[in-house]
């Protein structure tokens, strides 16, 4: 598909219905308050006939959840094919099918819960599918890092609206192009990545920006989504270093204002731009770097 030059694909509408609702309380002076806080409810995915997961959701975009939550988890493949995808709002499950059918009994067994907020889980055997990944040499500019960071910052969202999310965007070059919110950071990146298996977009010449720590579970979705390139505001886990390294992924964190850190794949990097040159961060764009 052709993808835009300006403007987002797919970006945050923090006034979209049943994703925040006002609770009422006080504040630190017992001043009576009204709070935007983001809901949370379950989505039960099938497989054809086989239930896989019940993940804790904001609800949006279901059908792209359960479709990059299957493919990262590797029981779709990228040539799978799909029949359909149903989802029924009110019984909170979506059904992905397919032409032929496969049971996971063995495979569910072997589920591993991770570092990842939101009951976040890898199974056992995910880490099997990074031998056959094989990432591009695709250059990174930092002019590009430092626009997609004050362009995402200031874009309206519901970390801006209520907090307590996480938000992960495609970008290629020095453009954003689907930015996805979620209680979990796991379930963000799953959304991209059912966007992109249902879209047919590659993602050789893409980057994954996170507001999330850089953990293991991160850099395997975004290797297994084969994105060479993964950046956050916050911090590093070592594990996901070291396995950034062995698949040869990028990976920067920190990003703040003019500063970031590279622990791997900085042979990618082309600085291009005088830090000095870059502004520092507005106060009111600022992110919590623990989230």
């Amino acid at each position: 598909m052709q993808l835009p030059k300006n403007d987002y694909l797919i970006a945050p509408d923090p006034s979209a219905a049943r994703l925040t609702r006002a609770v009422s309380g006080t504040d630190h002076t017992g001043a009576p308050v009204d709070v935007s806080v983001v809901e949370e409810r379950p989505l039960t995915i099938y497989l054809n006939r086989q239930e896989i997961v019940t993940a804790m959701t904001i609800g949006d975009y279901p059908e792209y959840l359960a479709l990059g939550f299957l493919r990262n988890q590797g029981m779709l493949g990228d040539s799978e094919d799909i029949t359909g995808v149903d989802y029924d709002e009110e019984l909170e499950v979506v059904v992905v099918r397919t032409a032929s059918e496969t049971t996971y009994e063995e495979k569910l067994q072997k589920k591993t819960r991770t570092s990842g907020c939101a009951v976040g889980t890898v199974f056992g055997d995910m880490m099997e599918g990074l031998d056959q990944v094989e990432l591009p040499a695709s250059e990174l500019r930092t002019s590009w890092l430092y626009a997609l960071a004050q362009r995402i910052n200031t874009t309206p969202s519901l970390y801006l609206e209520a907090g307590a999310i996480h938000g992960t965007v495609l970008c290629q070059g020095d453009r954003p192009l689907v930015y996805m919110e979620d209680v979990g950071r796991h379930n963000a990146v799953d959304k991209i990545a059912g966007w992109m298996l249902s879209e047919g977009v590659l993602g050789g010449d893409k980057m994954l920006y996170t507001t999330g720590r850089l953990t293991s579970e991160m850099v395997i979705k975004a290797a297994l989504m084969s994105i060479p390139v993964l950046a956050s505001r916050s911090g590093f886990t070592a594990w996901g270093v070291e396995i950034a390294r062995q698949v040869g992924m990028t990976c920067i964190g920190r990003m703040r204002g003019k500063r970031f850190v590279c622990l791997s794949g900085e042979e990618r990097l082309v600085r291009d731009i005088d830090p000095d040159s870059v502004p520092e961060e507005a106060k009111k764009s600022r992110r919590k770097a623990s989230e």
